[in-house]
């Protein structure tokens, strides 16, 4: 995890810095927030961690300044100034966590990775939503098992899933039968060819809401879909 770091003072920032960089974290420290975007490119850090006094500019602007540009970016503000509008100050200029001083070391790395971890799982599931297919008018996500229409969004099975990426691999074209049955089943015996046939009935009535998405049957030999 990459911590950028500013505080003024200079004895507390050294302890803090070399208190993070022994449980493994890398960390930029900075005494004030001049060049503070410049630093920002060139680091790319994970969290912010802010002192909310400073010379020059405080923190409160910095958090506003860096909220413009980076507005999913983790700020943590340490502070003595802990008054309940201060608080609110803080938050309002973009802070996800406020830390009173002086403050545990302990509790600071507890709140680092837990800031770390919650911004991790927001990431992976924007990552998920925007791993799609179009299919006509559908959003087919297969991370999510979930083929979303303006009318509907349906929650689809596993193999009902690989089924429609081993239909779009071959959009408008034919997908043959028995590859389908091979790759999906593993043979095509007779009873999973009958599974074939109630998923593709499955997937038709899915696929409803949109007229110019078909799945066509070419009898014994395969399905094509299309999407005009």
């Amino acid at each position: 995890m990459r911590i950028l770091y500013i505080e003024d003072e200079i004895s507390l920032a050294r302890i803090v810095k070399e208190s993070l960089q022994s449980r493994g974290f890398e960390v930029t420290h900075m005494p004030d927030g001049a060049f503070l975007l410049d630093k920002m490119k060139d680091f790319q850090p994970d969290i912010c961690l802010f002192d909310v006094m400073l010379p020059n500019k405080d923190g409160f602007t910095l958090a506003k300044e860096i909220r413009e540009m980076y507005p999913e970016l983790p700020i943590v503000f340490t502070t003595a100034k802990v008054q309940t509008k201060d608080v609110l100050e803080g938050f309002e200029a973009g802070a996800n966590d406020y830390l009173k001083k002086p403050f545990s070391l302990e509790e600071l790395i507890v709140r680092l990775n837990n800031l770390y971890k919650l911004t991790q799982t927001k990431r992976n599931k924007s990552t998920v939503e925007e791993n799609y297919l179009l299919i006509g008018e559908y959003y087919f996500y297969p991370e999510k098992l979930e083929l979303t229409h303006p009318n509907e969004t349906k929650r689809i099975s596993y193999r009902e899933c690989q089924l429609i990426q081993l239909l779009c691999q071959n959009k408008n074209e034919l997908t043959s039968r028995k590859h389908i049955l091979d790759t999906l089943w593993g043979d095509d015996s007779f009873f999973n060819s009958r599974n074939l046939d109630v998923y593709i009935t499955k997937l038709r009535h899915y696929f409803r809401h949109d007229e110019k998405v078909q799945i066509l049957t070419l009898k014994s030999v395969g399905y094509r879909l299309i999407d005009r």
